[in-house]
């Protein structure tokens, strides 16, 4: 038997089939800014599954998809056992960029590409994914279906989510036919090893001027949904000191919010990024709100500081005011810590290729935050413009792009094994 090599420094993936791949891929589902609509489970979707499942077919892989519609395209090793898995999603928000998870998903395809040009073989097999319903914009929560693989959720919960039209998530998978056979979450033990490349998603390593995240640690993240119960009255006829003004509330309790996260400086954030005002009316002062606080931290203690802290703030808030309040914990998972080898193995290509890098913190959640939970697992994170995303105007460079899929390559060969 040929015994493991060490990667070549010279072994570069192309960056300009990389960058077509991802300019293509955008014409499926595109935005109406120059950026993608290309939410989970639509036409769009089930096109773009199609297109990544040809790409993956003519470079030789066999296509899985498991009966939650994760797809897994697989090159075999030279000997069987657990794989090298790679890769991210496909869908976007409904303004959503064309890199966010796609980058992820098409450098796993474009490592195998240069692996068949070059003729490496390696010992174990390397699988590339597609996790349905990261974003969660169509389907809460976001990170569904690796939720569902890493044993997070159930199938049953999966398939009865609804999108704001009633459309169950069963239903529009089965819709636009990407149903497979699989059992979701048979390939854990397939897992030896998990590597998924991701825009930053923020300003920090453009700002630091570094070519590649070593993503340590993923931030924990808590969602406490906040109703806040006053009186509708009209706005010009209600004396100020008679006035119960949920909407005023609400204000007061979002600057609490905001002091709360500054109190854990840097790493903690905090906002409300969904809010409902009732009636909604210009002319009717608010008597309910409702909205969601996201509080993010990499240390627990911290969220669940956060969270106390809201609450006996809120409530304050609501008793100085005359208001009613009500907290319902709708949504949360714990800090990551990313396996230490698979770090290492990311940290030790961006060095071995002359990569500028840094270790970085995940402030968004990544299905590799699920897997994490069933195999070893690390990020490679590369720049984005102004740290923007989830935005038509997401953008990144193919430089930056080629970085970091050329750091995915060598990762994936140390924990595959090359042979000769």
């Amino acid at each position: 038997m040929d015994g493991p090599m060490a990667p070549a420094r010279n072994l570069r993936i192309d960056g300009d089939r990389l960058w077509d791949s991802l300019m293509e891929m955008a014409k499926i589902g595109p935005g109406v800014a120059g950026g993608n609509n290309r939410q989970t489970l639509t036409d769009a979707d089930g096109e773009g599954r199609a297109l990544f499942q040809r790409w993956c077919e003519a470079a030789g892989m066999t296509m899985g998809v498991d009966r939650i519609g994760n797809m897994f395209a697989r090159r075999e090793g030279t000997e069987e056992g657990p794989a090298v898995y790679l890769g991210s999603h496909l869908d976007t928000q409904p303004t959503g960029g064309k890199y966010d998870g796609v980058l992820g998903v098409l450098g796993g395809l474009e490592v195998i590409r240069t692996l068949n040009d070059l003729g490496v073989k390696t010992r174990r097999p390397i699988v590339v994914t597609n996790w349905t319903n990261e974003e969660g914009t169509r389907f809460a929560p976001a990170m569904l279906a690796s939720g569902v693989f890493a044993g997070v959720h159930t199938q049953d919960w999966c398939e009865d989510r609804t999108d704001a039209e009633g459309k169950r998530f069963g239903d529009e998978l089965d819709r636009i036919g990407w149903r497979g056979d699989e059992e979701v979450g048979a390939r854990r033990d397939d897992i030896h090893s998990f590597l998924e490349l991701h825009i930053e998603q923020g300003p920090i390593l453009e700002a630091e001027g570094r070519d590649i995240g070593v993503v340590t640690h993923g931030q924990g993240l808590s969602w406490t949904q906040v109703t806040v119960t006053g009186k509708d009255s009209h706005t010009g006829s209600t004396p100020m000191p008679m006035r119960r003004d949920a909407g005023l509330g609400m204000a007061r309790i979002l600057q609490a919010v905001n002091e709360i996260a500054l109190s854990h400086a840097p790493h903690a954030v905090g906002a409300a990024g969904h809010i409902d005002v009732h009636p909604n009316s210009r002319n009717v002062i608010p008597g309910r709100v409702v909205f969601t606080v996201d509080f993010r931290s990499p240390d627990l203690s911290v969220i669940e500081d956060m969270e106390a802290r809201l609450r006996t703030e809120g409530q304050r808030i609501a008793d100085e005011m005359g208001l009613g309040i009500a907290f319902e914990k709708v949504g949360g998972f714990d800090p990551v810590a990313f396996d230490e080898g698979c770090v290492a193995a990311v940290r030790g290509a961006a060095e071995r290729l002359g990569y500028s890098h840094m270790d970085i913190i995940s402030g968004a959640g990544h299905d590799a935050c699920w897997i994490n939970r069933v195999g070893p697992t690390a990020m490679i994170m590369c720049p984005c413009v102004d740290g923007l995303s989830h935005n038509e105007a997401e953008e990144i460079s193919k430089d930056w792009a080629t970085a970091g899929t050329d750091v995915l390559l060598h990762a994936a060969l140390e924990r595959a094994e090359v042979v000769a």
